[in-house]
């Protein structure tokens, strides 16, 4: 009987414990993470778990078409992104497609005609002064925050600190004698007052009439009423909540007064009173994140103006260097929250300017990217809205665990039918299979946002006819080596050279088709493309790791080896040829006396 080869590799297969060990080892180390995250089912797409999902394409204007790149494509993502948050929808997807889509996935719950109007306008981009600002929310204390850009100066913080210790000292009666209530209520009332010095000494080109006369006593009273109502509205901001900061500044137009919210360098939630807009977003002209290697400010972000910008900008820098507001500051708002509120030391006449602070490069860039993004004449034109209920995803997701479900039961019932015990092993691998896909996915949805929609169970289930041809590639090598007339181990081992070459080629093909797929397709087609991708992966994996140790351990039990009728492997079933036996060279003759009449 001809014996396998010896050496590194039967020496490796003559232990199949190791790799069996290997991939239990694997497998619990995933689940243990899989339920150390909490994250214990796979996350569903819109499709199956209802929601809508918008498709937006970028529409450059005529002469523009350099506009759309992958710097504003990625920048018009992270400011959808901060619209579609500030609804208080969680786990949005946002995301790119291709050179010029925008897919956003927004789930069940939310108002899906206020996320279209959210996230398919273009960004609104202003340079407003700072009237008031100070700490919101828990974190309030009842003082104006520092700057979060560098080397600012203290002037504006003592000045608004100030007008704030005067309504305090003229309400401190009120207090000592009053209620809780009535001591909440001072302390707005200072607060107010300190915000209606501040809303009287707005510097912004609008704040005064055009020819230098005094309004009017009906223009009066109405300017008094909106200067009220922006007083209520400042002190009951609270920033640290996601739906107050949405809704904060709604309604006002770019020549009018409002609030808005801001994060400062700590993480902390700011709320401002702000000044009519002075310089439009559209009139800077560029803005690139440079690392300033002369002075120790590190990252800063230069802008320049286009002329129309520059004699703005000129203005307003100007009045707030002579301190002809509450503080010397203005404020970057992008789609009414502040990116960043610099103070001003002088007039910037030039046309350039330079925010500088304690950024870091991806802050650096991130703010350039949005003041580059507001002066873009790029849009973006709804191409299509798909609104799936939860009911109608949970009827499609039924019917495709039907459909797995049917596969892997015919799969199953062929394997039986035809390799008899054999199947026992090849099921055994489709269950290993089935769990580390399971496992994994649900990994993938908190670690890289991987959602499981319908396509993708489509990829699976094509998957359990992928896997099975990898079984059953091997298995009928064995075979073939049985008919050849060799026993089951000797068998198991020459047949698998071969049955490897072929299970890596044609995982190789469905790999390369599902990169190819996943990379030139859009919409839910890439979920068919990764599943289909990492399920071929894994078959692999369970074919090295599993499927042939356990077949080299069950070649060595008697059931199999001395091919029992129904283990699949019965020699006379599959018409094997009498057993190879070494042959021995005939002896040759003794040498003596030679017959004269032989020779």
């Amino acid at each position: 009987m001809v014996a396998p080869k010896k050496g590194k590799n039967a020496s490796a297969q003559s232990k199949p414990g190791r790799s069996l060990a290997l991939i239990l080892i694997a497998i619990v180390a995933l689940t243990g993470g899989m339920f150390a995250s909490g994250h214990t089912t796979p996350r569903l797409g819109i499709d199956l778990a209802g929601g809508t999902s918008i498709t937006l394409r970028a529409v450059p204007e005529a002469g523009q078409e350099s506009a759309i790149n992958k710097t504003n494509m990625d920048t018009a993502v992270e400011i959808m992104n901060r619209r579609v948050n500030g609804l208080g929808v969680s786990e949005a997807e946002v995301q790119t497609q291709g050179d010029r889509n925008i897919i956003v996935n927004i789930p069940k719950g939310t108002n899906s005609k206020e996320a279209r109007q959210q996230v398919g306008t273009t960004a609104k981009l202003y340079f407003r002064p700072v009237l008031a600002t100070e700490l919101s929310g828990a974190n309030a204390t009842g003082t104006p925050s520092a700057s979060e850009t560098g080397g600012a100066s203290d002037k504006a913080t003592d000045k608004a600190t100030d007008k704030a210790t005067e309504g305090d000292k003229a309400t401190d009666g009120d207090k000592a004698s009053g209620t809780p209530s009535d001591s909440a209520s001072a302390s707005a009332t200072s607060q107010g007052r300190a915000a209606s010095d501040a809303l009287k000494a707005d510097p912004s080109p609008s704040a005064t009439s055009s020819d230098g006369a005094s309004p009017s006593p009906s223009a009066s009273a109405s300017g008094d009423d909106a200067t009220a109502k922006l007083q209520q509205q400042y002190a009951a901001l609270d920033c640290t909540d996601k739906n107050a900061r949405a809704k904060a500044g709604d309604g006002a137009k770019p020549s009018e007064q409002t609030v808005a919210c801001g994060q400062n360098s700590q993480g902390q939630w700011q709320k401002y009173i702000l000044g009519a807009a002075a310089v439009d977003g559209t009139e800077v002209d560029e803005a690139e994140a440079v690392y300033n290697t002369q002075t120790a400010a590190g990252w800063t972000v230069t802008m320049k103006f286009t002329d129309k910008g520059s004699k703005k900008f000129a203005d307003i820098t100007g009045k707030l260097a002579q301190n002809q507001s509450p503080q010397n500051q203005f404020a970057i708002v992008l789609d009414n929250e502040v990116v960043s509120d610099p103070y001003v030391s002088q007039a910037l006449t030039g046309g350039n300017a330079e925010i500088s602070g304690s950024f870091d490069q991806e802050e650096a860039q991130s703010l350039a990217n949005m003041l580059s993004y507001g002066a873009l004449p790029l849009t973006f034109k709804e191409d299509s809205v798909t609104t799936v209920t939860a009911a109608l995803g949970g009827e499609q997701l039924h019917a495709g665990l039907i459909a797995g479900a049917i596969g892997l039961a015919l799969v199953v019932l062929y394997l039986l039918f035809y390799y008899r015990g054999l199947s026992f092993i090849a099921v055994c691998s489709l269950l290993v299979s089935a769990g580390l896909t399971y496992v994994i996915m649900a990994l993938l949805g908190p670690t890289i946002g991987f959602a499981l929609n319908l396509p993708a169970v489509c990829g699976a289930i094509v998957a359990i006819g992928i896997t099975a041809d990898s079984f059953i590639v091997y298995f009928e090598r064995v075979r073939d080596e049985i008919r050849e007339g060799r026993t089951l181990r000797p068998a198991v081992e020459r047949a698998w050279p071969r049955a490897r070459r072929t299970i890596l080629v044609s995982d190789f093909v469905s790999f390369l088709a599902a990169a190819v797929l996943f990379v030139v397709t859009v919409g839910k087609v890439q979920g068919f493309a990764f599943t289909l991708g990492l399920t071929t992966l894994l078959d692999v994996v369970v074919v090295f790791l599993f499927t042939k140790p356990l077949l080299t351990l069950m070649a060595r039990r008697k059931f199999f080896s001395s091919g029992h009728k129904w283990s699949g492997l019965d020699p006379k079933a599959l018409g094997a040829k009498p057993p190879l036996r070494r042959t021995r060279r005939p002896s040759r003759p003794a040498a003596g006396p030679v017959d004269p009449k032989e020779a």
